[in-house]
This record gives C-alpha cells, sequence and structure tokens, in this order.
C-alpha cells in the first residue's frame, strides 16, 4: 500500500536518505518485451528472438534496460502517492544502471529512496532513487535516481 504524501508540507516530513517502501512484483512478458521492442525500434536478438537468445549469453530473453527502467513510472505510485499538487512533472535522472538482466518471465519490484528535496519555481523537485530487482536475484537490475517535481 503506497504512503500518501500530502503537499509541501508533506513532501517536507518524508525521510531524506531512507527507503520510503516497496511496490508489488511484476511479471516482464516476452509480449511486453515485443512492443517495447516496436516502439523504440530496438530488436536486439538478446530481447525478441526467443530461440535464439536460449544459446546467448543469459540463456534466454531478457528485457531491455530501458523496459526496465520505464517501468518506474508504473511502481512509483505503488510505493508514494503525492496529493495536494497541481501538476507532477518528469524532470528526468540523474543517474541510471543496470547492473543485473531481467529475463523474460521473471518478476520484478523497485523500492524507492529520497534523496534530496530542493525548491523550484512552483514547487519542488525530488530526487528519488529506485532500485528495481529481479525477485530472489541479490544485485539488482536497474538503479536510477530520478528527477520529479510537484508544482502547486
Amino acid at each position: 500500500m503506497a504512503i500518501v504524501v500530502h503537499g509541501v508540507e508533506g513532501v517536507r516530513a518524508l525521510p531524506v536518505g531512507e527507503p520510503l517502501g516497496s511496490s508489488g512484483l511484476v511479471e516482464v512478458t516476452q509480449e511486453a518485451v515485443n512492443r517495447f521492442a516496436e516502439a523504440t525500434g530496438d530488436h536486439q536478438w538478446i530481447h525478441v528472438d526467443v530461440e535464439r537468445a536460449k544459446s546467448g549469453p543469459f540463456g534466454g530473453p531478457i528485457a531491455h534496460g530501458y523496459l526496465t527502467l520505464s517501468l518506474v513510472p508504473r511502481l512509483l505510485p505503488e510505493i508514494v502517492e503525492f496529493t495536494g499538487f497541481g501538476l507532477t512533472v518528469n524532470y528526468g535522472c540523474e543517474k541510471v544502471r543496470f547492473p543485473s538482466p531481467v529475463p523474460v518471465g521473471s518478476k520484478v519490484r523497485a523500492t524507492a529512496t529520497l534523496e534530496e528535496v530542493t525548491e523550484v519555481r512552483g514547487g519542488l523537485q525530488l530526487a528519488i532513487t529506485m532500485t528495481i530487482a529481479v525477485e530472489d536475484v541479490p544485485k539488482p537490475a536497474c538503479v536510477a535516481t530520478i528527477l520529479i517535481r510537484q508544482m502547486t
């Protein structure tokens, strides 16, 4: 269940540097990988050629790194819900890494840690580190510090 954070004061009350929580598990399917390949034009065989990928370095197809990153807007609201703002803007990423693969058919979950809150014209900017991990795999699949602007 997501924690609900209301307005500027609610954001300022959040603990900086500590985990805010975790999302539920989401399965990464071959269909999702194929749709992502179509959307991005990235048809590399380790993602979309299931038979060839079986003899590749990962023993089967893996999700695109950017597909894994693209799960952030789906998973973050399961961790924290912001209310009392007029608009939420994705402002970008500070740092993104893909330390381990996401095999097709595996399940991932995210954890979120608030790193910094700064004032910007018309609202607040939050730097949140999202760590996406494959279920039962100790090394994360994606670690990204995202920037979100909550505009009043």
